[in-house]
Parts: structure tokens; sequence; C-alpha cells
């Protein structure tokens, strides 16, 4: 018999009306509660809400929930006021931006929600926000304290689950889900709908996420797909799109780090672009903290491609061109893997970024080239 602990939930304290008072806190980026709190509402100021907020001091707010977006927003332009720090190595520019933004996310965090049971929020002029909270946090669990930006970020996710993406191969839409990473990037995804395929028997989606890959495979007439993932979020996401586009017969989700059993004489896998520490649980779409899964993804290549496959990896350039990654260590990773590349295609993005000059990484942005990369065992 095997014994569960289960961790309490964290609570959010303050002094209300000379009473103490606590809450569960709720944070999806694993932020601990704030340690200051005070009650705020329309009196307060927003240079005063700044300070505070620079402080470390989180407000709770009790007044309008329209005025609390506003200040939200007041903030934000505050935040943004602060020159960046100077830097002329790519590396350096790419930590300043990164610390920025965190400091950033931190100030604008300083702004809670209270949430009754069934995710009503008890303020005037409040939204009905139950379907999206319902969506990304799963079924009611009584009251709780959130911050302000994650509500609005979570109401953000649960529009474009409802519009979705447009992607021209599928010629149809992807819904991506809340802390699933939205396949806005099509660039990659036209990649792998022209690149010649070895099969159409077998192939395998390795972090399959909204299951973009998986159904641009399938609809090319690969029989079967087998898509994993660890993260049942991500799961959920790609059966309902899947199930939406009518490719549920063809494919097959798995959750699992990497690689299913068996072999394929296709396997696909576009790892995060970024070798560099995650933030928060959802910044893995991004960043891949010492090339964890570029390097499982090679180096577990060989013992899973069925004789003459191909693996195919997409990944940017981005990391090379901002001195995270050099592209001789990449070449490296794939010789010690026993593979070899076959071939490889490119293709400019074509994101807003690309051609943002007010952006600090629009040099490194405005080099970028995505490749997928075509490997073979040696």
């Amino acid at each position: 018999m095997t014994n569960t602990v289960t961790s309490p939930p964290s609570l959010i304290h303050w002094v209300e009306n000379d009473a103490p008072t606590s809450l569960r806190w709720h944070s999806e980026s694993g932020a601990s509660a704030p340690k200051r709190v005070v009650i705020a509402d329309d009196r307060m100021t927003a240079d005063a809400a700044f300070r505070l907020a620079s402080e470390g001091t989180a407000m709770l707010w009790r007044g309008d929930f329209q005025n609390a977006r506003q200040l939200l927003q007041a903030l934000a332009r505050r935040a943004d006021r602060k020159p960046p720090k100077q830097a002329t190595a790519p590396g350096d520019i790419f930590n300043f931006h990164r610390q920025a933004q965190s400091q950033r996310a931190r100030t604008l965090a300083m702004v809670l929600i209270p949430f009754d049971d069934h995710y009503i929020i008890p303020l005037r002029r409040a939204p009905d926000v139950q379907q999206a909270c319902t969506e990304a946090y799963g079924v009611a669990d009584g009251p709780f304290v959130a911050t302000l930006r994650e509500l609005l970020g979570l109401v953000g996710a649960h529009e474009w689950r409802k519009k979705g993406v447009e992607i021209p191969a599928l010629g149809g839409r992807i819904h991506p889900h809340y802390g699933v990473f939205s396949p806005v990037r099509g660039e990659y995804v036209g990649l792998v709908a022209e690149a010649p395929l070895p099969t159409t028997d077998v192939a395998f989606d390795i972090g399959t996420g909204t299951g973009v890959l998986a159904a641009v495979l399938a609809r090319r007439g690969i029989t079967r797909v087998v898509a994993t993932d660890q993260d049942p979020r991500a799961l959920a996401c790609a059966k309902e799109n899947l199930t939406r586009l009518g490719l549920m017969e063809q494919v097959a989700l798995v959750q699992a780090d990497l690689f299913p059993p068996g072999r394929a004489a296709l396997i696909v896998c576009n790892p995060p672009w970024l070798p560099a520490r995650p933030s928060s649980p959802i910044e893995y779409a991004v960043y891949d903290p010492e090339s964890r899964m570029l390097k499982g993804f090679l180096n577990g290549l060989a013992a899973h491609l069925a004789p003459g496959g191909e693996g195919w990896l997409i990944l940017s350039d981005l990391a090379e061109h901002l001195t995270l990654r050099s592209r001789a260590s990449l070449l490296g990773y794939i010789e010690e893997a026993g593979l070899s590349v076959v071939g490889r295609m490119d293709i400019k993005p074509h994101h807003p970024k690309a051609a943002d000059a007010s952006d600090p990484l629009y040099a490194a942005r405005a080099a970028e080239v995505t490749s997928l990369w075509r490997l073979s065992v040696r």
C-alpha cells in the first residue's frame, strides 16, 4: 500500500477591517503568494500603486473591475518607461531583456482579484469568467485570490481557443488551449507540409502540443501517426483539435516524455528553440533548459527510427544569433547521436517582431531562419 502525501494549498494573508484574513492563493506561474498585501479600490492612484508594486506590496482590489484593468494598464506604461540596460553583445542583450520582462511581470502581478465560489468575481462591472476559468483551472474549488494579469491572460486564451488559428496546410483552424503553445509561427508548419515524405506508413510526432504537426502529417496521407506529449493539457488540446478535423482514426495520442514504444520511418520534433531557463511552466514551450529536449530527441532517434527512416528536427537558429548555442554545437549534438544530415529546408519567419526595429532582439530576429533538418542514422 502506498501513502500519498498531499501538500496543503498555499494561502495569502492580509488584514481587512482590522481582522487578519486568509484565502487560497492560485498562480499558474508557480509564483509564491505576496507577503505584503493591502486593500485597494478606486481611490488608489496609478503613481501610488506603482510605488507599492515596485516595493513588492500587492493590492487586493475591492473597487470597480474595469477600473482595476485601467490601473493595470497604467502600471504597464510606467514599467515600460524604465530605460533598458545597454549592451552590445547579443547574449547580454537577451539576458537584460529577459530580466526587464521578469521585473515587469513581477510589478504587474501586484494587482490581485478575489474569486468567490464558481469563479464569480465579487466586484462591480466584473465580467463572467466562469467558462474561461473552468477551461484553464478545471472545476471550481472554492474561493481564492489570483493576479489580475493572470486572469486577463486566461480570458485572452479563451478567446484564442474559440477563434482558433488558421493553418493553410490544413485548410482549417487549430484551437489552442490555455497553457499550450499556439502555432502562430506558421513557417515551421509549412516546412512539415512541404518536405518530401520518406514514408506513408507510421510517423511519430514528439511533443505534439496542439496536435498541429500530427494533423498535417495525417492530412498528407500518413496512415498512422503516434503523437506524444507529457502535458495532460496538451494531450486534451490535441485530442479536441484532431477530433474537430476528423483525424482521430489516424492519430493515436500517448502521454510520454519524448518517444512512444516502437519504431517509425518518420519521426518529427519541434522542440523549444532557446536553451534558457523558463521562469514559469508555460515558458517551457519556448525555453529548453540546457537543450534537454533537443538532445533527448537526437540521442533517442537512432533507437526509434525504422531502417531507412528520417528524423525531422524543426529548429530556429535564433539561439545562434543570440549566442546561446552555436551551429557547431548543434552539428556536434547530431554527430554524437550517430546521425547524419541528409537534407535541410530553410524559411525566413514572417511574424511582426522580425520587422520591428524597436524590439530589443530585432537584430537577431531579422537574421533568424527556421530550418527542417532531415536526419538519418549513420
